[in-house]
């Protein structure tokens, strides 16, 4: 049984993790409704994969705990990790000119 506690950290550490993704993801534009379409369009094209990614890892997982199923608040939290890495690697590749040729 967690203590109240350790529930807390559990719970700020899940919503920490959602804001570091949306941080990630964010797309900054001429104005705030532009940046906004831009992170819900970096949201939605990235967001299949890393789900993909991520039901990937949870399968490793529960084979490797011999079909113990991860709970839901670890899968969201593997998902914002994951997500993050990805954004991290998209917004260097956006940033930095995105393959185009000088």
């Amino acid at each position: 049984m967690e203590s109240t506690e350790e529930k807390k950290g559990s719970v700020l550490s899940f919503y920490v993790t959602g804001l570091v993704y949306l941080l990630f993801n964010l797309r900054i534009g001429a104005d705030p409704v532009s940046s906004a379409l831009a992170t819900l369009k970096q949201i939605a094209l990235t967001a299949p994969y890393i789900a993909a990614f991520t039901m990937a890892v949870v399968s490793i997982l529960q084979y490797a705990s011999r079909g113990e199923k991860v709970p839901w608040p670890q899968r969201f939290r593997l998902f914002f990790t994951i997500g993050i890495f990805a954004g991290l690697v998209y917004g260097i590749y956006d940033y930095t000119g995105g393959g185009t040729l000088p």
